[in-house]
């Protein structure tokens, strides 16, 4: 969405894909740009997300309905299913060898194949602090994110568990923020989210602090599985059903959050035809 300028006078404009058809919205703001254009802009953009909007609220309303036809003991038994396959998926972007049913084996039965050690400890503490955060009444904040951080990587990576990097990464072509940036950077991503978590849409809110937090890098590895992690929290305290980026879909979502880059509302786009296509059962 911009601000465009025609013969004097200013229009907010938004362009967007519906099929094959390239759709066009503007809005007149007249011949000057308003002191309260962030409100325009927000409501413009409800407006014309409003569909959007209704199919995904229509995915928790129905998501919720059958929700309630299950039994506690099966609601706790599909929770661990997805402990199970978030942790194994999660943990192979990373470049994990536990296959899926080592995963389950290590989750469920607590056997452990012979393979690294490191990814066996990550394994069981990502599926601890993932159970663990699907409880936690207190919202988003930097203590929360290093107290996660540190349970994952206490065991295999003590050295940098639970601490914000003091030295500078790159990750293929990105190079990241400089770690003399981090805690600045961070107060602004949680300045950030306090101001939208109540605006923004769940789904989109999500996306967005996924792609916030990955930019800034804060930690010296675990930045990816942190994210997912944020992801899933904040679909939780809003009841929407949680999500995970598979493995299998890897390069569509790292080609995503490479356009984030440049445009972060790329990965938003992505994250939420992602997210419908998940859920399409729940749209029926």
């Amino acid at each position: 969405m911009e601000v465009i300028q025609k013969k004097g006078y200013y229009y907010l404009k938004h362009s967007y894909r519906k099929g094959k058809q390239v759709i066009t919205k503007e809005r007149y703001l007249g011949k000057s740009i308003p002191a309260n254009i962030d409100k325009i802009r927000f409501d413009f953009q409800r407006e014309i997300k409003k569909e959007l909007y209704d199919r995904l609220n229509r995915i928790k309303n129905n998501y919720m309905k059958e929700g309630k036809k299950y039994p506690v003991s099966v609601k706790k038994e599909v929770l661990v299913d997805f402990s199970v396959n978030f942790t194994y998926n999660t943990n192979a972007i990373e470049g994990s060898v536990i296959t899926k049913d080592e995963t389950e084996d290590i989750i469920k039965r607590k056997i452990a194949p012979n393979k690294p050690i490191r990814d066996i400890q990550e394994t069981i503490r990502h599926s601890k602090t993932f159970l663990k955060i699907l409880n936690e009444k207190r919202d988003l904040s930097q203590s929360m994110l290093l107290r996660w951080h540190k349970e994952i990587f206490d065991d295999s990576k003590h050295d940098i568990a639970g601490k914000l990097r003091d030295y500078n990464v790159r990750v293929g072509d990105y190079r990241c923020p400089d770690w003399q940036d981090i805690r600045e950077l961070m107060t602004e991503f949680f300045k950030w989210y306090k101001e939208n978590k109540n605006k923004d849409h769940p789904v989109e809110l999500a996306a967005m602090a996924h792609c916030k937090f990955v930019k800034i890098h804060p930690f010296g590895d675990g930045n990816g599985r942190i994210a997912r992690l944020i992801v899933n929290f904040i679909l939780s305290k809003k009841r929407f059903p949680l999500i995970i980026i598979e493995y299998k879909n890897r390069r569509s979502y790292y080609k995503a959050l490479e356009k984030a880059d440049r445009d972060e509302y790329e990965f938003t786009k992505y994250f939420v035809r992602r997210y419908l296509r998940t859920f399409r059962e729940y749209l029926q």
